[in-house]
C-alpha cells in the first residue's frame, strides 16, 4: 500500500509571516495534528502542538520562527518506511510530495487507521514503555511543562499521595490551559497571568478517569481506544490492580512497532537523528550488537535510540540526553545518560544499559566478558 492511498489533501496551511498568536488559536479551535508552513506556496516546514509547549517565542513572532523540518514523503512511499520517518523525525505529521510539489499530508492517525486490522498480532506487552515518568496531583503546571520538555514525552500519569493512578496530563491539556488563559490577558497583565497559570496544580487540569489497558491487551484494541477517544496514548496498569501504573503505550510506540523486521540484522531506530554528529546509524547498531552478544541467553529483536538536546552547551557543544530501549526475548531493557555531544551521551547510556542488564535475574554475561564488564561498571 502506497502513502497516496491514505494521505489527505485536506490540511491547514499558514504563510511564514503569520503571527504565532493566530497559529495558537488554530490549534485551540481546530486541534490539527500539525500545521504546514509555506512561503510563496512552497513548503517550509511544520508546526506541532508540542513545539508550542516547548517554545518561549512570543505571540507577535512569525510562524517561520517555529517551523520545523519534517521528513518529505513521496506519494509512492510504503507505510513501513513512512512510519519510520515520522518516528525518527519526532513528528506526527509529514508533507507528501508529488515530484517537487506539495500534494498533501500524512499523519500518524491515518497510518494507524490503515493498518488497524493487522495489529492484533502484537500485545501491548510487546511494545509499551516501562520507563515511567509521572507527576502528582499537587505538582504545578510549570513543573509538568519541565518534565514533558526534559523527557521529550507527551503525557504524564498523575498519582495521588498513595501512588495510585488518578488522572493523566498531556501536552494538549497544557497548551489548552495556557492558550485559554493567555488570551484573557492584556499586554500589561501578561507576566502576572503567566505566573498564575504556571502555579496551577495538576489536579485542576488533569483528565480523569483515565483510559487504561493491561499488558495482555492486543495492540489493535489499544489503538482503537486511542482513535475513538482522540488521545495519543493510554496508561498501562497492573493486571491485578488498575490503580498501579506499569507503563504507557502511545501511538508513536505503535508506529515504531510497524518498523520491526524479521531480518538477521538488528533493527535500530533513531529518534531525532539530526542530532548525530560523529555517530552513524551503522556505528550505533554495531555497538548495541556487540553489547548484546555478550549475553548468550538474551536476543535483541529491536533497538530504539532517542536523542534529546538541552539548551546547555560546553564550548559550543550541546548537552545531549540519550535513551536506549531494547526489545528482547527477555522483555524490555532501557538505559539513559547525558553528555556533551551525541557520541558521549550514547556511551554513557550504553554503560547504564549494560548495568541494567547485569541486574536482571537469570541474565549473565558470557564468562570471558564478565570480569571486564564488572570492572567497567565499577562493580568489583
Amino acid at each position: 500500500m502506497d502513502i497516496a492511498d491514505i494521505a489527505t489533501t485536506d490540511y491547514i496551511e499558514v504563510p511564514v509571516d503569520r503571527r504565532l498568536g493566530k497559529v495558537r488559536s488554530i490549534f485551540e479551535q481546530e486541534h490539527p495534528k500539525g500545521i504546514i508552513v509555506t512561503e510563496g506556496g512552497e513548503y517550509r516546514g511544520v508546526i506541532t502542538e508540542r513545539q508550542l509547549l516547548q517554545s518561549h517565542v512570543e505571540d507577535d513572532a512569525k510562524a517561520e520562527a517555529l517551523a520545523k523540518h519534517a521528513p518529505k514523503v513521496s506519494r509512492t512511499e510504503d507505510i513501513r518506511e513512512t512510519a519510520r520517518m515520522l518516528v525518527e523525525g519526532n513528528t506526527k505529521v509529514a508533507p507528501v510530495f508529488e515530484d517537487d510539489s506539495l500534494w498533501g499530508i500524512v499523519t500518524e492517525d491515518l497510518i494507524l487507521e490503515a493498518v488497524l486490522d493487522n495489529l492484533d498480532a502484537l500485545n501491548v506487552a510487546d511494545i509499551y514503555s516501562t520507563n515511567i515518568v509521572t507527576t502528582t496531583e499537587s505538582d504545578t503546571v510549570g513543573r509538568v511543562i519541565n518534565r514533558l520538555r526534559e523527557n521529550g514525552i507527551s503525557r504524564l500519569p498523575v498519582l495521588d499521595d498513595a501512588g495510585d493512578l488518578t488522572g493523566v496530563v498531556t501536552v494538549h491539556d497544557v497548551v489548552n490551559v495556557v492558550i485559554r488563559d493567555m488570551s484573557k490577558a492584556t499586554v500589561g497583565d501578561r507576566r502576572g497571568e503567566v505566573e498564575r497559570v504556571l502555579d496551577l496544580p495538576v489536579y485542576d487540569m488533569m483528565s480523569s478517569p483515565v483510559e487504561t489497558v493491561t499488558p495482555t491487551v492486543s495492540v489493535e484494541d489499544a489503538v482503537r481506544t486511542m482513535l475513538a477517544e482522540d488521545i495519543g496514548g493510554v496508561v498501562v496498569t497492573d493486571p491485578d490492580d488498575d490503580r498501579r501504573v506499569d507503563g504507557v503505550v502511545t501511538k508513536t510506540d505503535v508506529l515504531r512497532a510497524l518498523t520491526f523486521t524479521e531480518e538477521q540484522q538488528m533493527d535500530v531506530q533513531i529518534t531525532n537523528i539530526d542530532l548525530l554528529d560523529t555517530l552513524s546509524r551503522a556505528e550505533i547498531r554495531e555497538r548495541i550488537t556487540a553489547a548484546a552478544d555478550k549475553y548468550s541467553d538474551m536476543q535483541v529483536q529491536h533497538a530504539h535510540v532517542r536523542f534529546h538536546k538541552h539548551n546547555e552547551k560546553l564550548r559550543g557543544t550541546p548537552l545531549i540526553q540519550a535513551q536506549i530501549r531494547l526489545r528482547t526475548n527477555r522483555g524490555q531493557i532501557a538505559g539513559s545518560g547525558e553528555g556533551y555531544g551525541s557520541d558521549n551521551a550514547f556511551h554513557v547510556a550504553m554503560d547504564k544499559l549494560e548495568r541494567n542488564v547485569l541486574e536482571l535475574k537469570d541474565i549473565r554475561a558470557d564468562e570471558k566478558y564478565e570480569g571486564q564488564l564488572l570492572r567497567k561498571l565499577n562493580e568489583l
